[in-house]
């Protein structure tokens, strides 16, 4: 039996895109603006952004966000937009993040 696609599903699905430089995860670094689910879970759209705008694995963090996402059960198309608005800042980071960087 197919799951349901959902917004927590995806979420929970790049926790797995680590970010190179500070080790953890985008989801916990505040790096995943907003995630859409359409057409019954076959369509997902992805905003997200990379800690600085000269980032030099940017292009390798979209493309495992892509492969995740599409990794997921029922999901037939992948939309990641990179967006540098709002700007990224530390304050971003999740509650346990802030802990493991001794904020």
């Amino acid at each position: 039996m197919q799951k349901t696609v959902s917004e927590e599903r995806v979420r929970d699905q790049l926790r797995t895109v680590i970010d190179p430089e500070l080790g953890l995860d985008i989801v916990e670094l505040g790096l995943v603006y907003d995630i859409k689910v359409e057409q019954d879970g076959r369509h997902v759209d992805v905003t997200f952004s990379l800690t600085s705008p000269m980032c030099p694995v940017g292009d390798m963090i979209q493309e495992q966000v892509e492969n995740e996402v599409l990794s997921i059960e029922g999901v037939e198309t992948v939309d990641a937009h990179l967006s540098f608005e709002p700007h990224w800042n530390p304050d971003m980071i999740s509650p346990a993040a802030k802990l493991f960087f001794g904020r």
